[in-house]
């Protein structure tokens, strides 16, 4: 049966004018090179899902010390900002609007993937529990550096670098990510900061790095029409149950100041990443009310659940993630209420092409025009 749900209808959002409300989520692949250069094939991956009102990159390194899982891509490079631009040519040839990413991992790393193995960098010297993904395999995290105080402008600055470099390489915008336990939000939650200098301690402190790297990109694309970012409130790491100990105070602070500045949109996980939606800590319908820009829903949405939201005045734009591993033509299938293809585990991390660019669509290869 086909649908003929406004979320799959035209929209336009601040000055970007999108085919319909369904954004492809970052997506971690694990592609690229050693050296962080996404291969020719990421064209023909992030081409054939240009029928998606906006893609999102998965999350890009803004610099060697940023990386937290091998064979993530980078931007902080020349070999990278020319790999990226061949993307973007290819996903404008299909008619498609993209935006990049950018990300620091802080803690979330290993010696093995950061520059002369040196320990990961934090708010605090907190050992996150779980593993690191190495090209040697998965390894137990360690305990990370806290930053210096005067390290931390420095960090700043290869935001504003990574943010100018996706703008050469030709991105319709960017998202800076703020979410899912990665440095920002280190220092965000008092669980993960401990700190004692102007970084530290009232939630006005804790707001103040992430906030200094928002400014810094907005500074380089001229305001907040192409600038957004994703937060995620209700995540959780094992072992670190509650992370706030007032979260809602802290998240509603931070999407406060973030509506001030002008952001195109914020992107929320609302829930826990693949597991449930809500969350008994985090009032996810008063962020929307405070938040002046559009409101991007993401997690377990299915096209009826979205629609409802939009109806209610829940949120703007969605965004589906695993489902677009192996469905290129989401939007198509989610139109016509054909079944959705599914991607085994295995073809989510590492490899090349296969499982990753070569997936069909309804009706067999998905047809790109080149770049």
């Amino acid at each position: 049966m086909s649908s003929t749900s406004p979320v799959l209808q035209p929209v336009t959002i601040g000055d970007l004018a999108l085919k319909n409300r369904i954004v492809m989520a970052p997506l971690t692949r694990s592609r690229s090179s050693s050296q962080g250069v996404p291969p020719v094939f990421a064209g023909d991956y992030y081409a054939q899902r240009a029928s998606a009102g906006l893609i999102i990159t998965e999350a890009t390194n803004i610099s060697p010390q940023g990386v937290g899982y091998a064979l993530t891509p980078g931007i902080w490079s020349d070999a990278q900002v020319e790999a990226w631009t061949q993307v973007v040519k290819t996903v404008h040839a299909n008619d498609g609007r993209i935006f990049m990413q950018l990300w620091h991992t802080g803690r979330i790393s290993h010696p093995d993937v950061q520059p002369n193995h040196q320990l990961p960098v934090s708010a605090s010297a907190i050992k996150p529990t779980g593993q690191a993904f190495t090209e040697t395999g998965m390894k137990d995290h360690v305990t990370p550096r806290a930053l210096e105080t005067d390290e931390i402008p420095g960090i700043v600055e290869d935001y504003r670098k990574a943010a100018a470099n996706a703008k050469r390489a030709g991105f319709d915008g960017v998202e800076v990510h703020s979410a899912n336990n990665y440095l920002l939000e280190q220092f965000i939650r008092d669980s993960t900061n401990k700190r004692t200098d102007q970084y530290g301690g009232s939630v006005e402190n804790r707001l103040r790095f992430p906030l200094a790297v928002v400014r810094a990109v907005l500074d380089v694309w001229g305001g907040g029409a192409r600038v957004g970012i994703r937060i995620s409130p209700a995540t959780t790491m094992p072992g670190e149950t509650p992370l706030d100990s007032d979260t809602q105070g802290t998240y509603g602070a931070y999407v406060d100041e973030l509506s001030k500045l002008g952001l195109l949109y914020v992107h929320v996980i609302e829930g826990i990443t693949q597991q449930s939606r809500g969350s008994d800590d985090v009032d996810f319908h008063n962020l929307r009310d405070r938040f002046k820009g559009a409101f991007i829903d993401n997690n377990n949405l299915t096209l009826d659940l979205a629609t409802k939201r939009l109806a209610a005045g829940e949120a703007d734009l969605f965004s589906f993630g695993r489902a677009y591993i192996a469905n290129p033509d989401l939007v198509d299938r989610l139109r016509s209420g054909a079944p959705l293809a599914d991607a085994p585990k295995a073809y989510w991390y590492g490899g090349g092409a296969t499982g990753y660019s070569d997936w069909p669509g309804m009706s067999g290869t998905v047809v790109i025009k080149k770049g």
